[in-house]
C-alpha cells in the first residue's frame, strides 16, 4: 500500500492510514476537550458569582439559575453549529451570538467582583449579604453594559477623523480624503436599513477614495444581497475599492468579489490601480486576506508581489490588507500606508487584550519601519454578539497630507 511499509515484525509505520486516523481522532478529542474546558470556566464563574458562594437565594431562584446555566453549557455550540455551520439558520446564529456575548460581560464581570468581594471582606459584611451585594452588582453592570451596549452595535458608526502625513506623497494629492469601510458584518440580523444610512453617511463625506477593508459579511451573496445592496449607492471621486477578510472564506469568497464588481467597486484581489490628482499619482494596492491560501479556492492567496506587479516604485503606495498583521510584509515592502480592520477594537471590553496577542494594533495610527504607517479601524459593524462595549463602530476619513 501506498503510504504506508511493514517491519520485519509486521508493524506498521507512522505514515499508515490507521495511524493517520488515530493522530487526527485524537486531535479532535483534544480540541473537544479544550472546547468543553472553555465553556465551563465561562459559565461556570458567572454562575458562581450569582447563585453560589454563600448568597443562599430562595431554593425556586438558585433553581431556576442553575437550570439555565447548565442548560446553556451544550446549547451554545449546538446553536453556533446550526447558525454558522452548513445549515445557516439566522435564528439559531441570533440566539448563539447573543449568548455568547451576554456570557462573556458576565464572566468578565464576574472576575472583576474579586475586587468588590475582597473590598467588603475588609469592611467585614457578613458572609451572606457580602455575596448578595456581589451578585446584585454584577447583575446590574452586566445588564447595563448589555442595553448601552446593544445600542452602540445598532447604531450608525461615529466619523473619526484624521490627518496622515504620507512623504512620498505628491503636493497635487495633498487632502486626498480616503473614506474606510471594514467589518461591516451583514448577517443574521437584518441591518439593511443600517447599511442605508451607512451609504448616505459616507456620501456625504464627499470621499476621494472609498476603500472597504475586508468582512463584508457573515453569509453567502444571495443570503445578504439586501443588505449588501446600499454599498452600490457609494459616491467617489476617484475610486471605491475592496478587498476580502477572513470571513469572506467561509462564505464564498469569489462570490463576494463578483458581487462588489456588480456594485460599482474594485476588488483588489492581488491587484493594484493608479488614482490621479492634481497630476500626481497614488497607488491603490490590495491583497487577499491571509486565511485565504488555507480556504483551498485557486487563485486566492495574499500576494504582494502580484498585486504591486507593474506598479511605478516612485508612486506612494496605499496598500488594503484586512488584517493589521499584515504590516510586517508591508513594511519590508517599503509601503507607505496600510488599512486594515478585523479586531473590531476588541468589540466588548476586556477582549482587546485577546486580540492584542494575535495583532500588532487593536486600533488607530501606528508606525512599522522607516517608511510604512498602518491605519486599523475599529470597523463599521458588529460581529456575532450584537454589541459593543468600550470598543465603538467607526466610519473612517482619513485625509492624506504631502510632507
Amino acid at each position: 500500500m501506498l503510504g504506508s511499509s511493514s517491519g520485519a515484525d509486521g508493524s506498521v509505520d507512522a505514515g499508515s492510514t490507521p495511524a493517520r486516523k488515530g493522530a487526527g481522532a485524537v486531535r479532535t478529542l483534544r480540541r473537544l476537550s479544550i472546547l468543553v474546558c472553555v465553556l465551563v470556566c465561562l459559565f461556570f464563574l458567572p454562575w458562581w458569582t450569582l447563585f453560589s458562594a454563600h448568597t443562599d437565594w430562595p431554593f425556586p431562584v438558585a433553581l431556576a439559575g442553575t437550570v439555565l446555566f447548565v442548560a446553556a453549557v451544550p446549547a451554545l455550540p449546538v446553536l453556533m453549529v446550526m447558525g454558522h455551520g452548513r445549515r445557516r439558520s439566522d435564528r439559531a446564529a441570533r440566539i448563539a451570538d447573543t449568548t455568547l456575548g451576554v456570557v462573556w460581560v458576565l464572566f468578565a464581570w464576574s472576575a472583576l467582583s474579586g475586587l468588590l468581594r475582597l473590598a467588603l471582606i475588609v469592611l467585614g459584611v457578613g458572609d451572606q449579604a457580602r455575596s448578595r451585594i456581589v451578585a446584585l452588582a454584577v447583575a446590574v453592570i452586566a445588564a447595563a453594559l448589555l442595553a448601552w451596549g446593544h445600542r452602540e452595535a445598532m447604531r450608525l458608526p461615529r466619523i473619526e477623523r484624521l490627518d496622515i502625513t504620507v512623504p512620498r506623497l505628491g503636493r497635487g494629492l495633498d487632502g486626498t480624503r480616503i473614506v474606510v469601510l471594514a467589518d461591516t458584518h451583514y448577517g443574521p440580523i437584518d441591518r439593511a436599513g443600517w447599511s442605508a444610512r451607512v451609504a448616505e453617511a459616507v456620501n456625504e463625506l464627499d470621499a476621494d477614495v472609498v476603500c472597504h477593508a475586508g468582512d463584508i459579511a457573515d453569509g453567502t451573496p444571495h443570503q445578504r444581497r439586501e443588505q449588501a445592496a446600499p454599498l452600490g449607492t457609494v459616491r467617489s471621486r476617484l475610486a471605491k475599492v475592496y478587498v476580502t477578510g477572513n470571513h469572506e472564506y467561509s462564505s464564498e469568497a469569489q462570490g463576494w468579489l463578483d458581487r462588489m464588481a456588480e456594485l460599482g467597486w474594485e476588488p483588489l484581489h492581488n491587484r493594484h490601480l493608479v488614482v490621479e490628482r492634481g497630476g500626481d499619482s497614488l497607488v491603490l494596492a490590495g491583497v487577499d486576506d491571509m486565511t485565504a491560501a488555507s480556504s483551498g479556492l485557486p487563485g486566492h492567496r495574499a500576494n504582494l508581489a502580484d498585486a504591486l506587479a507593474g506598479a511605478d516604485p516612485d508612486l506612494p503606495v496605499l496598500l488594503l490588507a484586512h488584517q493589521p498583521k499584515y504590516v510586517s510584509q508591508a513594511a519590508s515592502a517599503g509601503i507607505d500606508l496600510q488599512i486594515s480592520g478585523h479586531t473590531h477594537g476588541g468589540q466588548i471590553w476586556p477582549f482587546n487584550y485577546l486580540v492584542r496577542i494575535d495583532q500588532p494594533v487593536v486600533h488607530g495610527l501606528s508606525r512599522h519601519g522607516e517608511r510604512t504607517q498602518l491605519y486599523t479601524s475599529r470597523g463599521t459593524g458588529f460581529w456575532g454578539p450584537p454589541f459593543r462595549i468600550f470598543a465603538p463602530s467607526e466610519i473612517t476619513l482619513l485625509t492624506l497630507r504631502s510632507a
